[in-house]
């Protein structure tokens, strides 16, 4: 059953893709995975050593990373390889910008970092499949929604600094979640899209998936270790 069930899986994916747009989406997501595994090792150095920790220089190497990628050309030869490059060492420096809060969850229970992983990637791959199999651009209408929503939750997050308030933190949490969890669906849709249209730039598409999980993760972190912390207040009274 199991077999049955994957092989009508590829031949729905292979049947709604083309050829070009199914193979540049296997290099998004090759190109996914090393950026998620540098991350990982980004973040074990900031916890597990003293080669570096998170702080203004991690901060500022991971932008000069980010304007590097964005500024160098997309070709096929030299180009290419040092994309890939500024894009594994945005994404370790983004792992090590993560250490912080990486600690204080192992304080409170280790268990949920592999838990809030876990979660993670099934979201992703459930909206990604929702993303790939539903009509062609149903999605891209969400832009302008998902980027109305990053400006509000700057905003919250600005007038929070003066106010402190639980109840605007928490908002900022569970919309930013939501929010990215909808930008899976719109930059899924727009990669392929872009790629129809002739764009070969699978580490730039990648990037912005990568964006899309650390968001998703981040915040399925602090709910999680949130919900910890009041079960073991409950659990003490």
């Amino acid at each position: 059953m199991a077999s049955v069930g994957i092989n009508s899986f590829m031949n729905s994916f292979n049947n709604r893709l083309e050829a070009p747009v199914q193979q540049h989406l296997k290099n998004v997501y090759a190109c996914l995975a090393m950026s998620t595994l540098a991350a990982g090792v980004g973040a074990s150095v900031h916890l597990f050593t003293n080669i570096l920790q998170a702080g203004f220089l991690s901060a500022i190497g991971a932008l000069v990373f980010f304007f590097l990628l964005l500024s160098t050309p997309e070709d096929n030869g030299k180009g290419m390889t040092k994309r890939v490059g500024y894009l594994l060492g945005f994404s370790a420096l983004t792992g090590v910008g993560m250490g912080p809060l990486l600690e204080a969850v192992m304080i409170v229970d280790p268990s949920i970092i592999i838990t809030a992983f876990i979660a993670t990637s099934v979201v992703f791959v459930s909206f990604t499949i929702c993303a790939i199999f539903s009509d062609r651009g149903k999605w891209l209408y969400l832009g302008g929604i998902l980027f109305t929503m990053l400006n509000s939750l700057i905003l919250m997050s600005l007038a929070n600094i003066f106010f402190g308030s639980t109840l605007l933190w928490n908002a900022q949490i569970y919309v930013g979640l939501l929010a990215m969890c909808g930008f899976v669906l719109y930059d899924t849709q727009a990669i392929i899209e872009k790629r129809r249209m002739g764009s070969k730039d699978f580490v730039g598409h990648s990037l912005d998936l990568f964006v899309d999980f650390i968001g998703i993760f981040k915040r399925l972190l602090i709910i999680l270790t949130q919900k910890e912390q009041e079960q073991q207040k409950k659990r003490r009274n």
